[in-house]
């Protein structure tokens, strides 16, 4: 039977039976967004993967703690995120800093490049010098420009007073526009 169409709501509730298509429909429905969410922190796809991998089991086998006080979406972000920052940590605990350098060039079959791949460029130009930051100019800017959390919910998840999350994610605006800068 597929689950393609279900509400989310339903489907949960099917998770909580033990319906194991229904957990395939839901992981199928956020594996994307949690990936990328993960990416963006941890910098490195495989770990960002295994980050991914295991908050998907963590929020399946604590999903009766899921009171819908917030979306499902929102509630297994939070998840990734913390998963992502706790795995960043240990990373950078043992000093094993993984480092993309894989450049992208994308072009027309005429060999000019659009103005959709320009602005794509540019992009990846922004998120490319976003890893150059330092670390918690980087998750703070990750989490307020690209995830969309508001200062309160930063200073939570990163430990800061609200007066300093604001320092910082100013200093880390201030940082990249100063490195976009100089490229």
């Amino acid at each position: 039977m597929s689950h393609k169409k279900e509400h989310i709501d339903a489907l949960l509730q099917l998770c909580l039976n033990g319906k194991q298509s229904a957990q395939l429909e839901v992981y199928n429905r956020y594996y994307k967004a949690m990936y990328n969410t993960a990416v963006r922190i941890v910098k490195d796809s495989a770990i960002a993967e295994d980050v991914m991998q295991e908050s998907f089991l963590s929020a399946f086998t604590k999903l009766e703690t899921f009171k819908g006080e917030v979306t499902f979406g929102s509630w297994l972000k939070r998840i990734v995120i913390n998963n992502s920052i706790y795995q960043y940590r240990k990373q950078q605990k043992k000093n094993e800093v993984a480092l993309d350098d894989v450049i992208y060039k994308v072009e027309d079959d005429d060999g000019i490049a659009s103005d959709y791949v320009f602005t794509e460029q540019k992009a990846q130009k922004v998120m490319e010098t976003m890893k150059q930051l330092k670390d918690n100019y980087r998750v703070s800017l990750t989490l307020h420009l690209i995830e969309g959390y508001d200062y309160d919910e930063i200073s939570t998840i990163m430990n800061l007073s609200y007066a300093n999350c604001r320092t910082t994610i100013s200093r880390a605006k201030e940082s990249l526009r100063q490195k976009l800068i100089a490229n």
